[in-house]
């Protein structure tokens, strides 16, 4: 899983898998959901995000990670 945050248009890329999105959906206002060509989820963009979440944090608990990266 991976983060992508976006200044330039204050939208945040939650990549839970590293596959090609076939189709978004936006299941609420400032909310897509990307797909891949088989319907798992395969990402989330949050538009807005900070007005919307707190982007000052990020907090994990109990994740089974094989590793940590952070750019």
């Amino acid at each position: 899983m991976k983060l992508h945050y976006y200044p330039e248009t204050d939208s945040l890329y939650i990549e839970l898998r590293d596959m090609a999105s076939a189709e978004s959906r936006e299941i609420a206002d400032g909310l897509n959901v990307d797909f891949d060509a088989e319907g798992h989820v395969v990402g989330l963009d949050i538009d807005g995000a900070s007005g919307k979440l707190d982007l000052s944090r990020l907090e994990m608990t109990d994740l089974p990670l094989s590793s940590i990266k952070a750019a």
